[in-house]
């Protein structure tokens, strides 16, 4: 080829070096895309790891920062605010902020939060989310905060607790309305559930769900333009299958929620 052999080697180690760097750009690139911009640099190289990739977090990073892609889903707004009834009066804090469990639904977290849509019209959102891999197991939406709506989602953990549950429950909440009225606490007590409650105005006693709530805001809601009721609820719904069965979280071993549980049932197994 009338050139020295060192510079041909070089010239080859450079061509399968931009091959392999082109190779991580579009798997950096599909996965950023496939979140819809919602991961960092942590988590794609976490997902990257799970599906048997082998690159180092930084090399994902510089990609990353090469590329221009950068997660822009993080602001901080203001929280609902319910009616919060007779302070203190139904049921002490057992949760006590110790939000981790070996235990599948035996610590599950609720509470109530808002958003805004088009003609001035609202969308209340009451989940249960199971403290044990953060899974959304129950949630209903509604126009209107009223009892009803709560006890649905309520009505959706308990057809999973009754079927899957192996220690008793307990269920913590805010000291909203919803969770003093006779019905909720009718409705634990004849399941079995026992009940827990924040303190007053403190909300870092349930932040296993607000961290929940700025999720949900922060990556598919703030930023955006308003939309109309029906449409923010498929949204909502949309994203919650995503959270439970895609999104992964680097406590859970770089596993989503649902695929934690699944693992961890079939090691049981």
């Amino acid at each position: 080829m009338g050139i020295p052999e060192a510079t041909y080697h070089y010239q080859m180690k450079q061509m399968k070096q931009a091959n392999s760097n082109e190779k991580w750009e579009t798997l950096i690139l599909e996965t950023f895309e496939k979140h819809e911009g919602r991961y960092g640099y942590r988590r794609i190289h976490a997902e990257l790891r799970a599906q048997g990739y082998i690159i180092n977090h930084k090399k994902v990073q510089r990609i990353m920062k090469k590329l221009g892609l950068k997660c822009v889903k993080f602001v901080r707004k203001s929280r609902y605010k319910s009616y919060k009834g007779t302070v203190g009066k139904v049921a002490k804090n057992l949760l006590n902020r110790r939000f981790s469990t070996p235990y599948a639904l035996q610590k599950l977290v609720t509470d109530v939060t808002e958003f805004k849509c088009t003609n001035d019209e609202k969308l209340y959102l009451s989940p249960i989310m199971d403290l044990y891999n953060s899974e959304i197991i129950g949630f209903s939406m509604s126009k209107r905060p009223s009892l009803d709506f709560v006890l649905e989602s309520l009505k959706q953990a308990l057809s999973i607790i009754q079927k899957r549950a192996e220690y008793r429950t307990t269920i913590h909440s805010d000291q909203g309305w919803h969770y003093q009225h006779n019905a909720w606490v009718k409705t634990l007590s004849q399941n079995k559930i026992f009940q827990s409650m924040s303190r007053k105005a403190t909300c870092a006693d349930n932040a296993a769900m607000e961290n929940f709530f700025s999720l949900l805001k922060q990556e598919m809601y703030y930023g955006e333009q308003l939309i109309s009721y029906e449409a923010l609820q498929k949204k909502i719904e949309k994203y919650i299958n995503y959270y439970n069965n895609d999104r992964i979280k680097q406590k859970l071993a770089g596993m989503s929620p649902v695929n934690y549980r699944k693992h961890a049932s079939q090691l049981a197994a």
